[in-house]
């Protein structure tokens, strides 16, 4: 392949790709790559992303084939691409399908597709411990309750197990899904929402027993509520829904009880309140994980026991705790549906999303909804905010966490919080931070109410439900608004402080604002830094997801 000048990619030799911003051709290149690669770097004018296992693993899972992505590659690249590229990638991504696990006569079986990758997986140092007797030279006995443990060693050890062993049916619960809302109005899925039924339950490719286990990506607003819903109604079983607070926890109830044919006492609620288990059962990760001292075992894992369960729901499967995922391994013959707007875990725990809930089954990037009017169009704005002269001092002796603890909690940003207001006057505004002394000096600067994690539940119910009549316009949140809380209406957010680099965090506080509106289909997230600061540093860091959806911020500095 020759020179091609007006092309923005140039692929490296050792993985990395090189991806100029300004040219024409960017968006188009950008939306290609960004289905096997991740964002690592993304300054003005050239983003980095890099090609890993996982990235490619999850996109064959997906559909993708190595000739989709290597054409891709030698489609965008500016310059020849390095002729290891392909080759690494044809090898890599080749490897998810090479081990099979399968329901045989004589029980779970693990299928290489050659002796020598029997051999090389047997050799894999704690394999042994998860495998049983060798049935021939490229088969050999897994024990059902290994089944989750040797898939999450085997994908650590850069071997994915492609597993279609299938799945045992939970108790019968007959589900209908209503064509009327309780209220008689009309309501309809959405066609990519049926897709991404449809691909979870049947798998990529439809493989006979491999469909029901995955994650469906989805950007917030866009209606994982409503997949997940209607999985539950194609299965028709017996279903445990895991959700990230209580908040959550009852919308998931709202929308099941306005949009199918089961009834309230259908459905139960266990938490630190009640103590409910029903054909529909929802609760939360923190209860799970509660424990009554520290070393001791959570109180309430039983839970996953104590009915047959047809189908694990988890709902942000990115913020599954860890915890959780020794659970998660012994139940791999239930069907389990992961939804998310991001699959980036913090914790470098992706791989085992991947393994024990299962592969990226559908994933939708979130500019073609925005463009498909599914969610409103997003601007980004970053604000840096200088800090004041008192501070500087203090910040330039203190421990790097204080020093992001001084940047972050900048009382300038105060009167910039004011100025925002004054652009949208009758807007309904949220102001999301993480210092709650900051917010408590906010919420009173401002006249505004504040939850947070100590407000009863009673006042969030409230609050967020005059937020929503419009009683109220603007409304504070700690990061108990992070996730999986329905404000409609919101047109504009304004992050005051954040979790230090948290891709996943900035993407969901985004998301806050991006249910569709009525007339202007338009929202506003407003990010505030304070200038030449660890914070600003750590910024770059948290708009990597966003930049990598297609969100560009404008950039607006304070004197």
């Amino acid at each position: 392949m020759s020179y091609r000048p007006e092309n923005p990619l140039i692929v490296q030799s050792d993985h990395t790709l090189l991806l100029e911003t300004m040219g024409p051709l960017f968006p188009e290149a950008r939306d290609a790559i960004a289905r096997f690669a991740e964002l690592v770097k993304s300054p003005e004018y050239v983003h980095t992303w890099r090609v890993t296992p996982l990235s490619l693993w999850n996109a064959a899972a997906a559909g993708l084939t190595v000739e989709s992505v290597t054409t891709a590659l030698e489609r965008w690249s500016k310059f020849p691409v390095p002729p290891n590229v392909p080759v690494s990638i044809r090898q890599t991504m080749g490897r998810y399908g090479r081990l099979l696990l399968r329901r045989q006569p004589d029980g779970l079986v693990l299928e290489a597709d050659t002796p020598i990758l029997m051999k090389e997986v047997r050799a894999g140092k704690g394999v042994a411990d998860f495998l049983g007797r060798a049935l021939d030279d490229t088969h050999s006995l897994v024990p059902d309750a290994h089944r989750g443990e040797l898939k999450q060693l085997l994908t650590r050890l850069g071997h994915p197990v492609k597993d279609i062993a299938g799945f045992v049916d939970g108790e019968a619960l007959p589900v209908g899904v209503s064509p009327l809302r309780k209220d008689g109005r009309p309501w309809s899925m959405r066609p990519y929402q049926h897709e991404a039924v449809d691909s979870f339950l049947a798998g990529p490719r439809g493989e006979s027993g491999e469909g029901g286990s995955g994650v469906v990506v989805l950007p917030c607003g866009a209606g994982k509520t409503i997949v997940g819903l209607v999985a539950l109604a194609k299965v028709g079983m017996r279903t445990l829904i895991l959700c990230t607070n209580i908040t959550a926890l009852r919308q998931w109830r709202d929308e099941i009880l306005d949009k199918t044919t089961l009834l309230p006492e259908d459905l139960g609620e266990y938490s630190g309140e009640k103590k409910e288990i029903r054909p529909v059962t929802l609760t939360t990760y923190q209860i799970l994980t509660h424990r009554r001292a520290k070393g001791e075992a959570p109180v309430h894992f039983g839970l996953f026991d104590e009915a047959n369960w047809g189908l694990v729901i988890y709902d942000e499967v990115h913020l599954l705790p860890a915890p959780i995922f020794r659970t998660v391994a012994q139940l791999q013959a239930r069907r389990r549906l992961g939804l998310t707007a991001t699959l980036v875990r913090e914790d470098g725990l992706e791989g085992d999303v991947f393994a024990l809930i299962g592969p990226k089954r559908f994933d939708m990037p979130w500019k073609d909804l925005e463009h498909q009017g599914w969610i409103a169009s997003a601007q980004c704005i970053e604000v840096r905010v200088p800090l004041p002269d008192s501070l500087h001092l203090g910040y330039a002796v203190a421990e790097d966490r204080e020093k992001y603890r001084i940047a972050a909690t900048n009382p300038a940003k105060i009167d910039v919080v004011r100025d925002i207001l004054g652009r949208h006057p009758g807007g309904r505004v949220l102001v999301l931070g993480m210092y709650l002394d900051q917010l408590h000096a906010l919420a009173e600067a401002l006249d505004a109410p504040l939850i947070t994690g100590d407000t009863p539940q009673s006042e969030r119910d409230s609050l967020y439900g005059r937020f929503r009549s419009g009683d109220i316009g603007l409304l504070l949140l700690s990061k108990v608004g992070n996730f999986s809380v329905d404000l409609p209406d919101a047109r504009v957010a304004i992050q005051v402080s954040g979790t230090w680099g948290s891709r996943q965090e900035e993407a969901q506080r985004l998301g806050r604002v991006l249910r569709p509106k009525e007339g202007e289909n338009q929202a506003f997230f407003y990010t505030l830094v304070s200038r030449d600061t660890t914070e600003q540093d750590f910024g770059e860091k948290r708009q990597l997801f966003l930049a990598e959806q297609g969100y560009a911020y404008a950039i607006e500095v304070r004197e």
